[in-house]
């Protein structure tokens, strides 16, 4: 902390570690993005149900997203106190309760109250999964371990626009009721909401996550102070950390373009170059989550050669480039550049996420809950971004994202973890010595 000396911590002994955790914490980040990154594809959908302005559209992602600031912190305390099984269970039974309600009462403030719901489960989630990866799966593969996360989410996030065009293309049509989930859909959705189809399948898989974690067997992780969270006294010295400060600014920026990117895609390929935003544009959302898979693939490799920190800096001056050509180039170049922006954000959350946590000596738990409730960025980025194109255009609004890819890139020029991502370079140090 500010002002004591700083000791790097070692690394977890191998009985703390778990590859059947590690899955589980995998499966995890699955099911969160599935749910979470299908809201870019079906906002146009959700507009016209409902008949919503821009601006109106633009709070889909702000209720799911101003979850994580609020739930963030106090689930870290949770954790600490129940332990991470029985947080899991309530955090996939709160976010089941919000896919049920919009599945079964269909209405815009209630689709606004299922997203917080779900966002809220989710937040508690994160709160949990990220320091359990980082304790299974040791402190020296953190890095490594959470770019094959960020891997798994990117190809989850791919499915959701198809999951719902899949649904939207057949659920209420001719013939319908020859495939059976299709025809059960039909039976359970009203007419011109087929969309809402998604929710009833988010809430089975739900339901089976609340299943497979009750039955898991968690092993005991005796957790050490600095692994856990603490009272507000322990949040209250962290945010007295200029590091921590600085971290959290950072997930607030990350997410902040994540979402704002992804949530706007359709709408700017509509508005300048005239693409049909429930065809093209929808397609447009996959592949950027597609290309951040292909960009997570990139970076385990990358992450084996190079400092993590080398590897932000790369990427995000990528993005820069990439987001340039999208914003100022012709229609054609702008369906391939905003994809490409997947691509280089692909590592940026697992590598600013692994430099936090292994840039303090303790009270990691409580750490992974500020860094969490910096996820609020995706709550406020897409309304500011709506709100200045309201104003000047969705071009110039979409200009905030060099402030935050900004200050991504700034990361990784100051950040000085105690702990350094394993590359081959150091395990040949390391055996040398």
């Amino acid at each position: 902390m500010k002002g004591e000396p700083s000791v790097p911590p070692a690394p977890a002994p191998a009985s703390r570690r778990s590859p059947g955790l590690v899955a589980l914490v995998m499966l995890t980040f699955f099911v969160i993005s599935l749910v979470t990154n299908v809201i870019g594809a079906i906002n146009p959908d959700v507009g016209q149900s409902f008949g919503l302005s821009l601006g109106l559209v633009s709070l889909l992602a702000f209720a799911f997203f101003v979850a994580y600031g609020v739930m963030s912190i106090p689930s870290g305390m949770l954790v600490e106190r129940f332990r991470e099984k029985p947080v899991m269970l309530a955090a996939f039974g709160l976010a089941l309760s919000g896919a049920l309600l919009i599945s079964l009462a269909p209405a815009f403030p209630v689709f606004l109250l299922s997203l917080f719901l779900i966002g809220a489960g989710f937040a508690a989630l994160q709160v949990v999964i990220n320091p359990l990866l980082r304790v299974s799966g040791g402190e020296e593969h953190y890095a490594f371990n959470s770019v094959a996360a960020q891997l798994i989410f990117g190809g989850a996030s791919f499915l959701s626009p198809f999951l719902y065009s899949y649904f939207v293309r057949n659920v209420g049509r001719p013939g319908a009721e020859a495939k059976p989930l299709v025809g059960l859909m039909t039976r359970l959705v009203r007419p011109g909401l087929s969309w809402v189809s998604v929710y009833w399948v988010f809430a089975a898989i739900l339901a089976v996550m609340v299943a497979v974690v009750a039955a898991a067997r968690f092993p005991v992780v005796e957790r050490k102070d600095d692994e856990r969270a603490g009272a507000w006294a322990a949040h209250k010295a962290l945010f007295r950390n200029r590091t921590v400060v600085l971290f959290f600014l950072g997930i607030f920026a990350y997410v902040g373009t994540e979402q704002g990117v992804s949530f706007w895609i359709s709408k700017f390929l509509e508005t300048y170059h005239g693409y049909d935003p429930q065809t093209v544009g929808a397609a447009r959302v996959a592949w950027f989550w597609l290309l951040m898979t292909v960009g997570g693939v990139l970076g385990l490799v990358l992450l084996k050669v190079l400092d993590s920190r080398k590897v932000l800096l790369g990427f995000t001056a990528a993005a820069l480039v990439f987001l340039t050509l999208a914003l100022f180039g012709p229609g054609p170049l702008a369906l391939v550049m905003f994809p490409a922006m997947g691509f280089a954000a692909s590592v940026m959350w697992p590598v600013i996420f692994s430099l936090a946590l292994n840039s303090v000596d303790r009270h990691h738990g409580s750490f992974a809950g500020i860094l969490c409730t910096g996820i609020i960025g995706g709550a406020l980025l897409p309304p500011v971004i709506g709100f200045l194109g309201g104003l000047v255009g969705l071009r110039p609004g979409m200009l905030v994202l060099y402030l935050t890819l900004g200050y991504i890139l700034s990361i990784g020029l100051w950040a000085r973890p105690l702990i350094a991502n394993v590359t081959v370079s150091l395990k040949r140090k390391e055996r040398a010595a």
